[in-house]
């Protein structure tokens, strides 16, 4: 079939629309995350590759859990997510960094390795896999105030 130049002008002008509206998509789900409460996309320091944390190093803010929705998926460091696991996400720490986690009302402490990122919920600084949060205790409260000190 031959394409007379007003059909090939037609098809020309859907692309070009069909590629806006592809790309528009893209920005609207950029700028809801974006928009949630806490969210900040290059927060605090930013680690080059193999940059290690400095040992003793404390953060204190909310931590929660996750797991169930995310069990056997990548984490943002390319390892599986093992909600059985003691590990956590942060925003920033180097993959790898070991963290001391005490929940500061009952005292209960736990010791997790960073290997994912985030969370991007309120204000949060530690989202803990379900198994690091239950000994804590999160599972029975969803989240608490907590200080973290980089141990390795």
């Amino acid at each position: 079939m031959i394409l007379n130049s007003k059909h090939a002008l037609f098809a020309v002008r859907a692309a070009l629309i069909a590629l806006l509206l592809v790309v528009s998509g893209c920005a609207s789900w950029n700028e809801k995350i974006a928009s949630r409460k806490g969210y900040v996309r290059f927060p605090g320091k930013q680690y080059a590759a193999g940059e290690k944390a400095e040992i003793g190093t404390k953060i204190e803010g909310d931590a929660s859990y996750y797991g169930p929705g995310f069990d056997g998926k990548q984490t943002a460091s390319g390892e599986i997510f093992d909600q059985d696991d003691y590990t956590c996400a942060h925003k920033t720490l180097p993959f790898g960094t070991k963290l001391k986690v005490v929940r500061k009302d009952n005292g209960e402490s736990v010791e997790v390795r960073v290997n994912d990122r985030g969370p991007y919920v309120g204000d949060r600084i530690l989202d803990l896999s379900v198994a690091a949060g239950k000994k804590i205790g999160l599972d029975k409260v969803g989240h608490a105030y907590v200080t973290a000190t980089v141990i390795e």
